[in-house]
């Protein structure tokens, strides 16, 4: 289980990447420019993305969720606020944080209990709050897939299989 959540949490990197490879490649003014539908903005999508990436490592690493909620405020202040290069670098570095965790944490099948203002009480295991982080992932970029179909520009597809592919042939 431990290497599979892994390799998931690698995806979701990978993925992110590809993510930001393909937005550096579209015009500059696309970033911040509104949208009537959704998420007013590329920016926004990805501030959330990054915020709630952060708010679920603060969790899995032991934080409780009130601090984490209060904090997960500032973590989308200051990703909104940055260039979309500065954002890129926030979310490796948060990715770097992640992959630590999982070498300290070793067993991600340890679960841990979890009081959420909206689902309430339970108790899970690390390895499928890691499994949410992925899907939530996978939820926004196909967020910006759409928004940026709108504009009439293409995405890169970050499809799981793609990264599969890329991964058995090193790319």
């Amino acid at each position: 289980m431990n290497e599979y959540t892994r390799q998931l949490y690698d995806y979701h990197t990978w993925a992110n990447a590809k993510m930001f490879e393909r937005l550096k490649e579209l015009p500059a003014d696309l970033y911040r420019r509104e949208f009537e539908t959704g998420f007013s903005s590329l920016s926004k999508v990805l501030a959330h993305m990054y915020a709630a990436d952060q708010f679920w490592f603060d969790i899995m690493s032991g934080g409780d969720i009130m601090s984490a909620l209060a904090m997960g405020e500032t973590f989308q202040e200051q990703a909104e606020a940055a260039s979309m290069a500065e954002l890129e670098t926030m979310f490796v570095a948060l990715s770097q944080q992640y992959r630590a965790f999982f070498e300290r944490q070793g067993d991600l099948t340890q679960s841990i209990l979890l009081e959420h203002a909206h689902i309430g009480r339970m108790e899970t295991p690390l390895y499928e709050l890691v499994q949410h982080v992925v899907n939530h992932g996978t939820y926004h970029r196909g967020n910006i897939m759409t928004m940026l179909q709108q504009l009439g520009h293409t995405f890169t597809s970050t499809d799981y299989i793609y990264y599969l592919h890329a991964k058995a042939t090193n790319g």
